[in-house]
């Protein structure tokens, strides 16, 4: 069987539909991702989980469906998974605007006030031993932030950049004094917040005059940690989502500077995946923290 076909296969499983087209996204015939039109007009995405990534399709079909839940930002309708392949509504493709922008600002406020049963809880339905990207991440709860952020998100990624040479161990100093010092350097209190969890540009987004989103790893965290990591790699109109984020639901004050904590996450998974600059970033990030 060709890839295709396995695709073809796998979307008509999945949605009980028989596909009358069927296009490979990213070139060739063996992409892993696909655009489908179902014999009754209905476009869908699909896309099959590397093999070695198990319960990846599982998780995502679970952090979508919870992210759509509250109705307050434009997600992917999940038609099903079959444990390899995911499908899902097909987004189009469109230009950033500023409507758009604040809206997605205004949506991802009332995102994240929809709250998580606990700090590290899966969606509902979704696997304790998740992914982010192509890294493990394990959702655990804690009793509090700065305790799940130690733990799972922090000690986790630090342990293997230094096991594996990513980071030389000399320069894993400032982020074990970001992860002992963590109940000083957090901030005031909040509760635990409905998170896409992977929130970089990459996984916005822009379409039919409205920002969606896309390949979440989600949980419940921290609120900051989602909008820090939408500033790490840049965002269209940055500006007008933080903005309207704050007219909805005001972010603490210094919540500007506890950016760079936020963003120690995503940078130490960036460093244990492709090394390079990202080691460096993390510590500078780490010691902007301190």
């Amino acid at each position: 069987m060709s890839p295709l076909d396995d695709a073809r296969r796998a979307v008509a499983g999945i949605t009980g539909r028989e596909v009358a087209d069927l296009r490979p996204l990213g070139g060739g015939d063996t992409s892993a991702a696909v655009r489908a039109v179902l014999d009754d007009g209905a476009v869908v995405f699909a896309k099959a989980a590397p093999a070695d990534l198990p319960g990846a399709a599982e998780a995502e079909a679970a952090s979508l469906s919870w992210l759509a839940e509250p109705g307050t930002v434009a997600v992917p309708e999940v038609r099903g998974q079959d444990g390899r392949w995911l499908v899902t509504e097909h987004v189009g493709s469109g230009s950033p605007s500023v409507a758009a922008a604040e809206r997605l600002g205004r949506g991802l406020a009332e995102l994240h006030a929809a709250g998580a049963e606990a700090f590290g809880t899966p969606p509902p339905g979704g696997p304790v031993d998740a992914w982010i990207g192509l890294a493990p991440m394990r959702n655990r709860t804690a009793e509090d932030w700065p305790a799940f952020y130690a733990e799972h998100r922090i000690e986790p990624y630090l342990r293997r950049a230094v096991d594996t040479g990513a980071l030389p161990a000399r320069d894993a100093r400032p982020i074990e004094r970001v992860r002992d010092e963590l109940p000083a350097l957090a901030g005031p209190a909040e509760p635990p917040a409905r998170l896409h969890g992977d929130l970089w540009t990459g996984n916005v987004l822009w379409a039919d005059d409205a920002a969606w989103l896309i390949d979440p790893a989600a949980h419940g965290g921290h609120r900051e940690t989602d909008l820090a990591m939408l500033q790490l790699f840049g965002c269209p109109h940055l500006e007008r989502v933080l903005a309207a984020y704050q007219e909805v639901r005001p972010l603490a004050p210094g919540w500007r500077d506890r950016v760079g904590l936020h963003q120690l996450f995503p940078l130490l998974v960036h460093t244990v995946l492709f090394g390079g600059g990202y080691a460096a970033q993390a510590v500078a990030a780490a010691r902007s923290a301190l």
